[in-house]
């Protein structure tokens, strides 16, 4: 009887230190997110980089000298891109800057002049934009001087003005009523969000070094670490974490060259796209295309936006069909390229990885973006070979379909 109670109470006292443990490793975590995916993304460019390595090392280069020289190497041609882009770019920003107002005038006056519709109801530009006059009479200055707050387009008049005294240009507030108007000051608000955004350059550049000093040292010994994680797991498991590690390096090596493919081949359409639209800066534009694609997700949303800016330098219409145009490349992609390519790579259901990516978004932000479809490869072949060691093929063929 007292053994009995003596094994519950054991079983109690374990469990509860599980539970604690758990608890203390999940808030560890949490605390240190951005430092676990950083890292993760490290080691991501450490399979690009050490698959390198090795081909340099069949050519008689040191792994010392070939992982340095490839990831420095690579710097130096995202830094050449920059040079080449950056001029471009600042001096269509200071046309953009002059022309935007005008572009947006001349759009709302081509909605206007074809009747308005669907366009119209949706940005607003069928509304009145002011009050309706008021009826003359005569001998009251309130009046007056809400006939002329009418005329003059002004939202509305206030209480003081109302009782004949003199309106002050600050107790007037004109509501922004057309989209040149609503467009400066949605830029103005984006122009303090990113304020906040510059605030964290350093942390960012940290973040930068932190992945390019872990793909260096990485890809030099990548057998050092691997021995290392094989020595934190019992003997007896050894051999099936190794199987598990040699699974991963050759899954997310074979989505990276799936990222590849698609940066390339996405950067030629939307450079040809853009040049035969006779849009500025065409081929820096699908230069950075191909760069942004990696992100999922918002990556293509990024890259359109300074290429339908470069659209309405010209016309409105110009920036129209730039945007339809980055909406059919990106159907395409999605639903030809990528599926293709991930036929021919890594076996990742499409629902499950829209899910992974959205569930990432909200809870690390746009690093958890980043990795998000790597980190689903790795887990999904984990979980593939632990299921069919088990003997659960069933579970394995569901997960690839």
């Amino acid at each position: 009887m007292n053994e009995a109670r003596e094994g519950k109470r054991s079983d109690a006292v374990r469990i509860a230190a599980m539970v604690v443990g758990l608890s203390v490793a999940l808030l560890l975590l949490w605390v240190t997110r951005t430092l676990v995916l950083t890292v993760f993304l490290g080691v991501l460019f450490a399979l690009a980089v050490s698959a390198g390595a090795d081909r340099l090392q069949g050519w008689k280069i040191p792994r010392g000298i070939a992982a340095p020289l490839i990831v420095f190497t690579f710097v130096g041609l995202v830094a050449a891109f920059g040079s080449w882009i950056g001029p471009t770019v600042r001096e269509q920003t200071m046309e953009l800057r002059t022309k935007l107002p005008e572009a947006l005038e001349k759009l709302e006056q081509w909605v206007q002049s074809r009747g308005g519709g669907v366009i119209a109801t949706i940005t607003g530009f069928g509304e009145e934009v002011g009050p309706p006059a008021a009826p003359a009479s005569a001998g009251r200055p309130a009046d007056s001087l809400t006939r002329a707050g009418a005329d003059s387009g002004l939202a509305g008049v206030t209480s003081d003005s109302a009782r004949g005294t003199d309106a002050s240009p600050g107790a007037v507030k004109r509501a922004p009523t057309t989209l040149r108007d609503r467009m400066l000051a949605q830029i103005g608000g984006a122009g303090r969000y990113f304020l906040h955004v510059l605030g964290s350059t350093l942390e960012v550049l940290a973040g930068i070094v932190l992945v390019i000093f872990l793909a260096i040292y990485l890809a030099i010994d990548p057998s050092l670490y691997r021995r290392g994680i094989l020595h934190l797991v019992p003997r007896s498991s050894r051999g099936r974490t190794e199987q598990i590690l040699g699974a991963v390096a050759v899954t997310l090596r074979k989505w990276l060259v799936t990222q590849l493919v698609a940066m390339i081949a996405i950067g030629a359409v939307t450079t040809i796209v853009l040049m035969s639209l006779k849009v500025r800066a065409a081929v820096p534009l699908g230069i950075l295309a191909g760069l942004l694609e990696f992100v999922p997700t918002l990556g293509p949303i990024l890259s359109s936006l300074p290429a339908i800016a470069m659209g309405f330098v010209d016309s409105p219409q110009k920036a129209l069909a730039v945007a339809i145009a980055y909406v059919g490349i990106q159907f395409l992609e999605n639903h030809l390229l990528i599926p293709l390519l991930m036929k021919q790579g890594v076996n990742l259901p499409p629902a499950l990885t829209i899910v992974m990516q959205a569930l990432m978004a909200i809870i690390f932000g746009i690093l958890g973006l980043l990795v998000a479809v790597p980190l689903l490869a790795a887990i999904v072949i984990a979980v593939q070979i632990v299921t069919k060691e088990h003997g659960a093929p069933e579970a394995t063929q569901a997960t690839k379909m």
